[in-house]
């Protein structure tokens, strides 16, 4: 090959290596640590990257693990963004130092203040992106309406034998007993335990579309569930879905009172992460009309910022309701005693 040739070459891949190095450091990338495991999700990641062109590399494991990872990992982790579905584990990972305060026009603007974290003036540490709201189902054979429409009545002795939950010490009853225990204060908010205790109709199990399926037949005739476990039900083709719906009624309680407890899915800025920016802005994107969307239209949850249309037949047919509106940092703060209080009256 001649020689004027052969360096032609040369120079052409040496170019085309350049470009391509650049392009590599120009390249952003987004470390996300997520407990959310829902597939709709991979259409929010997606137009994000459309949208910023920030790919995003993701972590996934439940709320637990990803919170003794980042402990672990310390200052090396590379996480910028923590995803997480439970208010007192953004507020346990709060305290442990695990994320890092943000001040954004956008998120203080679109994201209502009893769904994010104190600002002491630096900034939230927390957001919530979606609500999910804790509801009574009852078995409409064997239980009457008025019988469960709040959560004090849950301990009511009328109902001794009929009452199913989860494990009182998941993160999704946690946060309804805090709630319980900022409103009806420790004394009152263990004896309404005990006799929630009383009432059951076996020891807690499952989860709660296990919940309702048992109440559908009949060996409980009320149970506790988030409002997105009922609307997949609602929302399925299969024919043993469709039955359980048939077979069950829903409550939002204490309408005449604070109101219905609700938790949420939020997200943080992690303590060391190295892409600060593009992980606010990915927060700030979570906060957009689109990204609510998806959460409700997708995943059967409530958006936190007012004014999203809906396209979900199943909350739709829900209907509305009265939220509680207590600070989510103050439901997470009461978590330890609400664990105290549920060792001492034996709910498993």
């Amino acid at each position: 090959m001649p020689a004027p040739v052969f360096l032609r070459r040369v120079a052409l891949a040496a170019a085309v290596l350049a470009t391509s190095l650049a392009a590599s450091a120009q390249e952003q990338v987004l470390n996300l640590y997520s407990a959310r495991h829902y597939q709709t999700d991979e259409a929010l990641y997606a137009d994000f990257t459309k949208a910023s062109g920030i790919r995003i590399k993701r972590v996934d494991a439940d709320d637990a693990g990803l919170l003794a990872r980042l402990r672990s990992e310390g200052a090396s982790s590379p996480a910028d963004v923590i995803l997480l579905v439970d208010a007192a584990r953004l507020l346990r990972a709060e305290a442990d130092g695990l994320f890092q305060p943000v001040k954004s026009a956008t998120l203080a603007s679109r994201i209502p203040a009893q769904l994010r974290g104190r600002d002491d003036g630096g900034g939230s540490q927390w957001f919530g992106f979606s609500t999910r709201a804790r509801v009574v189902v009852y078995n409409q054979q064997t239980v009457k309406r008025e019988d469960a429409d709040t959560y004090e009545k849950l301990a009511d002795p009328r109902n001794k034998g009929k009452v199913c939950t989860r494990s009182g010490s998941h993160p999704y009853n946690l946060s309804l007993f805090g709630s319980m225990l900022e409103h009806r204060g420790p004394a009152q908010t263990e004896t309404w335990l005990k006799g929630v205790v009383a009432n059951m109709a076996r020891e807690p199990k499952g989860g709660d579309t296990d919940q309702i399926k048992a109440v559908a037949s009949g060996e409980c005739g009320i149970a506790l569930t988030n409002t997105y476990y009922l609307a997949r039900l609602m929302r399925s083709e299969k024919p043993e879905d469709r039955s359980v719906v048939e077979k069950i009624g829903m409550i939002f309680p204490n309408q005449q009172s604070w109101g219905t407890h609700v938790n949420i899915a939020g997200g943080a800025v992690a303590r060391h992460a190295s892409n600060s920016g593009a992980a606010v802005q990915f927060l700030e994107y979570l906060a957009s009309d689109a990204a609510q969307a998806y959460f409700a239209n997708g995943n059967n949850e409530y958006p936190v910022v007012a004014g999203i249309k809906l396209a979900n037949p199943a909350l739709d047919a829900l209907g509305s309701f009265k939220a509680d509106l207590i600070p989510m940092a103050s439901v997470g703060l009461g978590s330890v005693r609400v664990q105290q209080i549920l060792d001492r009256v034996g709910y498993k």
